[in-house]
């Protein structure tokens, strides 16, 4: 990715880029996550999934992410 064309965010503590503009299942799916199997913590409050669509990702956001995964006997 052209980085002049990109902003920095952090995910889970590591730095990574991603186009400006994305709201946030548009970043999770950048990113590779699949947002339906996710929960996401944007700078410092968890963010409810109902608010996801409207949320845009800015330069020096901080995400933590996530990953449910679902098992048992």
């Amino acid at each position: 990715m052209n980085t002049s064309e990109s902003i920095v965010i952090s995910v889970n503590g590591e730095r990574r880029h991603c186009p400006p503009g994305l709201t946030l299942p548009q970043v999770l799916e950048h990113l590779g996550y699949r947002p339906e199997l996710v929960v996401v913590e944007l700078n410092g409050t968890i963010r409810s999934r109902s608010t996801w669509g409207s949320c845009v990702v800015v330069e020096s956001d901080g995400l933590e992410i996530v990953t449910i995964v679902g098992g048992g006997s």
